[in-house]
């Protein structure tokens, strides 16, 4: 669906990454899928908070970190009192950047750091002061512990009605803080008002999903709906609020995901839970009683009360190392908005990204009413080998070999994961409650840790075939590259993670897809947050003979990145297809293919617009601690340190990469997407071109190809469903508040509805395609012939995120066809799967006119020849 397409691009445009190789990074370190997927911790917690005080060697790690930022970065900005100022305002919009939970008073009285916190960080004694970090943390966790007291307040005596025309201002970024704790309950009540109605209508519509599914059924429904998914909804314990901006952003393609899955509503709804009258006392011979059915009113209660306990309990939990990180994070933000402080669990996030594998037990974990709850199980990894866990299962207690066990319940599902992880080869014992078991019910699991590899993160391609028009067939070739991933080792350990390289595996897909004699290739890069910068190098080596590939700039000096190797793996016909997502190390390489004329780029109005360099560097070399003790993992640094050029000499960064081709897009019309909308972006320049290649192999053409794509974009139908969408997108944007009017809002949502409805109709009415699509992964590739062709169902196509495919017959197969393992989640299909359309995506199909447009002016001799 595009509403989902538009949710994804909103939610993941700002995670591009660029690196050198071994010691370099980018932006923020993104969660691959691994043993954590998630995110808040558990529920209520009667312990008291307790404040958090500088640890021991805190000061040195601030004093280190904020020198190099200092002598190192490539801006050579000095820590003085105007960089403090910032300093100061960047680490408080860290935790409240709605401007919802400090007062007026909380900020006056930090105030006096506003010029001092360079003379605290950086001091003669090499010994900085982080007091204010845990200052000012501590006065947050306060002012959540008193909204939250507020909240349950409000939602034992209120009266929720929506009848009036109240509205709610849904982004509060750069207006004052509240004056006093009276004003800043009038905020929290105002956002609590938001949330219930949220609830409210997602039942709603859960209640009319459960009846829909009952009257096909011809079956009838009992009682109230399970909860919507309504937790989908950004929460404070990943943003630090409950931002209505980010939801208003979102709000079609979640309220559309919401309906869709309602929970399970109706046909797929729990059984009243039964439980004993007195479990274990024997009491009632074994009798046993059901539990009353809330209220919906209740059931809303309920909620809210578990979501912002549990993010009050997030905070609560964190220690010196949690301020630390957002503190110097917060400094290092100050240069530029790609250079962080990497505290332990982060610089080992970053490593297992970069690498594409882990050493664990192969799960992906989810914090879930104080529970650890396995949500699925990772191909390749020892749990799913060795089939003694499943999904759904709860994990109680971890223990290390020859260990007791540690109770994680209620525990921070980050620390849960350090305990769970470790190196290869070692054991680790699981106490769980089973999927389908009694909450009583308790079974150790001993697990052999080993390297899970993490191939949904790898590239991966496939072949599109459809007729010529003149009674043969053509085929098309898309390679998906997610990220440019390279070996990146910073543990010191034995176990070293297997090699990874994108440009060998796209040259073992390429390889393939020459076999299969595409007539061209598609190289998508929607996806792609960037990665290794040696990689961009050579990937783009793929396609040219030699020459720079980016121009690297560091102080007064310039050096040529180039591709040293004359061969040419692929010279046929070439399209990049980027979005506003495609960030750093894939701007690199789609803005050296313009340059050089050697590739056609298609997509949104530019890319992410990242043209900066990180290096990252760990502290502990620097830190000569004397006292052996206390050499925990000091962490790393990573910092900008160079900007790069394209060949033409023009920088990527805030620009972008511009398309030959653009498409209309839901995300060209957002001013929150993008370098722009970063805080404290390097500027844009350029510096004289390199001397290079120019191939001019797409400019002879592109008057045409820009003519026939207009044409389809115009008269296709999915194009003008996505300027619709860019239309009222525009509208919400103008549009600061929402409605708390639940006749307002029913309205809506109705009209949201029907024109969802009017759409999946009309797709369903289309013709089936006539194409066929095979799937190519890494463990295929080297095999003889083509796998089946992908099943035309919605799970599998939603999978490919392309538009129908034909069935399987006719097909050819792999003489060694194994399972792919891209079954469908439980979340992503229910009972209406089959009355939905297939998954669209019209740039993907666009692109593949495009390429065929080019296919066929392309002039007899000239220097790319398709096949080749």
């Amino acid at each position: 669906m595009i509403e989902r397409f538009v949710a994804r691009v909103l939610l993941l445009l700002l995670s591009g990454q660029l690196v050198l190789p071994l010691r370099s990074a980018e932006s923020a370190v993104r969660a691959p899928d691994s043993d954590v997927v998630a995110a808040a911790s558990s529920d209520k917690s009667t312990n008291s908070f307790h404040p958090v005080t500088p640890g021991i060697i805190d000061g040195r790690i601030a004093f280190l970190a904020a020198s190099m930022l200092e002598h190192n970065h490539y801006l050579k900005l000095p820590f003085d009192a105007s960089l403090s100022s910032k300093f100061l305002d960047l680490y408080l919009e860290t935790f409240d950047p709605q401007h919802r939970v400090f007062t007026q008073a909380d900020i006056a009285e930090f105030d006096h750091y506003r010029t001092n916190l360079d003379h605290l960080t950086i001091t003669e004694r090499r010994v900085g002061d982080t007091t204010p970090a845990c200052e000012i943390f501590n006065r947050y966790v306060e002012r959540l512990e008193q909204r939250t007291a507020y909240v349950d307040q409000l939602l034992k005596n209120e009266k929720f009605t929506f009848n009036t025309d109240e509205r709610v201002t849904f982004n509060r970024k750069g207006l004052p803080y509240p004056k006093d704790i009276e004003e800043a309950k009038q905020l929290w009540r105002e956002q609590l008002r938001f949330e219930y109605l949220q609830e409210r209508l997602g039942k709603l519509g859960a209640r009319k999903k459960a009846a829909t599914l009952a009257a096909k059924k011809k079956t009838p429904t009992t009682g109230t709906s399970a909860p919507g998914k309504t937790s989908e909804f950004p929460n404070e314990a990943q943003t630090g609020a409950l931002d209505p901006a980010t939801y208003d952003r979102l709000r079609q393609a979640l309220h559309d995901k919401m309906i869709e899955s309602g929970a399970g509503a109706g046909a797929k709804q729990n059984p009243p839970r039964v439980e004993t009258a007195a479990r274990g006392s024997g009491a009632t011979n074994g009798a046993a009683l059901a539990t009353p059915k809330k209220t919906e009113a209740e059931e809303i209660i309920e909620t809210l009360s578990h979501r912002y306990h549990r993010n009050l309990r997030f905070f609560t939990d964190w220690n010196n190392e949690d301020v630390l990180q957002t503190y110097l994070t917060a400094l290092a933000r100050v240069y530029d908005p790609h250079s962080d402080y990497l505290g332990r669990a982060q610089l080992e996030q970053f490593s297992i990204s970069m690498n594409l594998s882990l050493f664990g037990i192969g799960a992906e974990l989810v914090s879930e009413d104080g529970y650890c709850r396995i949500r699925r199980l990772l191909p390749g990894g020892p749990a799913i080998k060795g089939q003694k866990i499943k999904e759904n299962d709860r994990i109680v207690a971890v223990a290390q070999s020859n260990q007791p066990p540690v109770d994680i319940v209620e525990m921070s599902l980050n620390k849960a994961v350090q305990l769970i992880r470790g190196p290869k080869g070692t054991e680790v014992r699981l106490t769980i409650i089973p999927a389908a078991a009694d909450a009583s019910s308790r079974t150790v699991v001993s697990i052999i840790r080993d390297e899970i590899p993490l191939e949904e993160s790898a590239a991966k391609a496939k072949i599109i075939e459809s007729s010529d028009g003149h009674g043969g067939t053509l085929r098309i070739g898309v390679i998906d590259l997610p990220s440019f991933y390279a070996t990146f080792d910073t543990s010191g350990s034995k176990d070293k993670p297997e090699p990874k390289s994108t440009t060998v595996d796209v040259a073992r897909l390429l390889t393939k897809l020459k076999q299969e004699n595409v007539a061209g290739v598609i190289l998508d890069l929607r996806r792609n947050g960037g990665g290794s910068l040696e990689e961009a190098i050579k990937l783009t080596g793929l396609f040219i003979k030699t020459g720079p590939v980016v121009l690297v700039k560091e102080g007064d000096s310039v050096q040529e990145a180039k591709d040293e190797d004359p061969t040419v793996l692929y010279d046929g016909p070439l399209v990049v297809l980027t979005s506003r997502g495609s960030a750093s190390a894939s701007e690199i390489v789609a803005g050296a293919l313009q340059d050089y004329g050697r590739a056609l780029v298609v997509g949104d109005i530019s890319t992410h617009g990242k043209g900066t360099v990180q290096s990252v560097n760990q502290l502990r070399p620097y830190m000569n601690l004397a006292n052996k003790s206390l050499t925990n993992d000091p962490g790393a640094l990573k910092m900008t340190i160079k900007k790069f050029y394209r060949p033409s000499g023009a920088s990527t960064q805030l620009r972008g990469v511009v398309p030959d081709i653009i498409l209309p897009s839901v995300a060209n019309e957002s001013k929150d997407i993008g370098e722009r909308a970063l805080e404290n972006p390097l500027v844009w320049d350029e510096i004289p071109s390199a001397k290079f290649d120019h191939l001019n192999l797409v400019e002879p053409y592109l008057t045409d190809l820009r003519k026939h794509s207009a044409e389809r974009v115009a008269a296709d139908k999915e194009f003008a469903y996505v300027r619709e969408d860019m239309e009222r997108f525009k509208k919400q944007q103008a549009d600061k508040t929402l409605s708390l009017n639940e006749k307002v809002r029913l309205k809506e949502n109705q009209q949201l509805d029907e024109r969802i409805k009017a759409r999946d109709k009309e797709r369903l009415a289309r013709p089936e395609p006539t194409e066929k699509i095979y799937e190519l992964t890494l463990k295929q590739v080297d095999l003889p012939g083509l796998p089946p062709p992908v099943a035309k169902t919605n799970a599998a196509l939603a999978n490919l995120s392309i538009r129908g495919a034909t069935g399987v017959s006719g097909a050819g197969r792999n003489s060694a066809a194994v399972a792919t393992g891209n079954s469908a989640s439980e979340d992503s299909i229910d009972e209406t799967d089959e009355e939905k359309p297939a998954a669209q995506d019209a740039p993907l199909t666009e692109t593949e006119h495009i390429l065929v447009d080019y296919l066929s002016v392309l002039r007899k001799g000239s220097p790319v020849t398709a096949g080749h």
